[in-house]
């Protein structure tokens, strides 16, 4: 597989040389005197640069061409499995409103996200569309910085990799890489390609992160949130199998030093009427998971479970699963049965519930709101864990600002459509 990176217009900017001599800007020139002038850019050279970022311009006009015309083609698609009916034009008005109350929040993000010199995005790690991921950098990174692969949710239908950007902003703030990645949507794609995405996405990160400053040894961390928990978890076990079966594979789950799952459903058996009944009909929730007969092969707690599987678990790394009790897209109880299998079969893990707390809390409302998150402390103690100059530094960590005020926080949970 040929992995491609985004040429950076920085790079770009660079003149040809002539004849083996520099005609850059800053090249010294030294007269009759024994004083110091600058050689004058060339109009070849102002030409050369004017023409690359012309291209990188068009580059990218055609790259959000092409998105635009993919994401509008599957749209339609969509719409032919759903049905206009009352329940999601109700559910859409409220995803609406929703998003309105948090604008002050998501335009300050989005600000970050496309002018911040911290983030790459879109970082080409496959073949596929949406084989891409973005990258942010802490300040000052050095060669051993830790690393975390997010996988972002989004009911299997609507995930994107810029809906990790207020997460990645936090933990670069603390000095940790980290990695946003992208993965087909149904109907571009079902559970097995999102699986297969997943993979190729950590695949990059463990066998090129080095270059971008992380500590490749042992210092990579995975998280999922809502249904990307439930991909990333498919996606570690079925790694720790085909390990166990001595296949060939591009990275290892000992790369992995732990995972933090975030109000995810690990059981899809036990779930499927729960999401028909929230308006993920059975039969498009069945599309994605590739019919009955597969709902069992893509429920981590019951592969945990099966006996031929014991040494699989035994290879998992440590398991952090966080769930609000309050959730109604998928209940706390999720959460917990994944750990009790986990537990009962070898695995490590810790469960931690938080009370009154709704599915887009832990991951929206609350960092949104500034102050102490939890959540985010948790993933950061953890991280640091080994680490006691960074321990230290985390002690004095500036208290995140709010983005959003209460009042609109609160509303906005209230008219939640999830």
């Amino acid at each position: 597989m040929q992995i491609q990176l985004p040429i950076r217009e920085p790079e770009e900017d660079k003149a040809p040389s002539d004849g083996g001599s520099s005609n850059s800007e800053s090249s010294p020139l030294f007269t009759s005197n024994g004083g110091i002038r600058r050689r004058a850019p060339s109009e070849s050279s102002i030409s050369g640069r004017t023409m690359s970022r012309r291209r990188s311009f068009g580059r990218e006009v055609q790259h959000a061409a092409e998105e635009t015309f993919l994401l509008t083609r599957l749209t339609l698609t969509l719409l032919r499995y759903l049905g206009i009916g009352y329940r999601w034009i109700t559910k859409f008005l409220a995803l609406c409103l929703y998003a309105f109350l948090l604008m002050p929040g998501f335009i300050q993000v989005g600000y970050y996200y496309f002018f911040s010199s911290q983030v790459r995005r879109s970082v080409v790690y496959g073949e596929e569309p949406r084989n891409r991921l973005d990258l942010y950098l802490p300040l000052n990174a050095n060669d051993r910085m830790p690393v975390v692969a997010f996988i972002t949710g989004g009911a299997w239908i609507i995930g994107y990799k810029a809906w990790g950007a207020l997460l990645g902003r936090r933990l670069a703030e603390r000095g940790i890489i980290v990695a946003c990645i992208d993965y087909r949507n149904f109907p571009q794609g079902t559970i097995s390609d999102m699986v297969e995405d997943a993979s190729q996405g950590i695949s990059f990160v463990c066998n090129n992160i080095a270059s971008f400053g992380g500590d490749p040894n042992s210092r990579i961390y995975l998280i999922g949130q809502s249904a990307g928990a439930h991909i990333a978890s498919c996606t570690l076990l079925n790694q720790a199998i085909k390990e166990c079966s001595a296949g060939v594979t591009s990275w290892n789950v000992s790369q992995i030093k732990a995972y933090f799952g975030i109000s995810g459903g690990y059981n899809i058996v036990n779930l499927v009427d729960h999401f028909h009944n929230r308006g993920l009909y059975r039969s498009i929730f069945v599309s994605i998971m590739e019919g009955e007969e597969s709902l069992s092969a893509f429920s981590p707690e019951l592969l945990v479970s099966k006996p031929s599987n014991r040494l699989a678990v035994s290879l998992l790394p440590r398991i952090v699963l966080f769930h609000g009790t309050s959730d109604c897209s998928i209940p706390s109880a999720a959460s917990k049965d994944f750990a009790d299998a986990l537990r009962a079969n070898g695995g490590s893990v810790d469960l931690i519930l938080y009370d009154n707390k709704t599915h887009t809390d832990l991951f929206l409302q609350d960092p949104l709101r500034g102050g102490s998150d939890q959540l985010l402390e948790t993933v950061v103690a953890v991280i640091h864990e080994d680490d006691v100059s960074a321990c230290a530094k985390d002690v004095e960590a500036p208290v995140a600002r709010r983005l959003v005020p209460e009042w609109m926080l609160m509303l906005a949970s209230r008219i939640s459509p999830f």
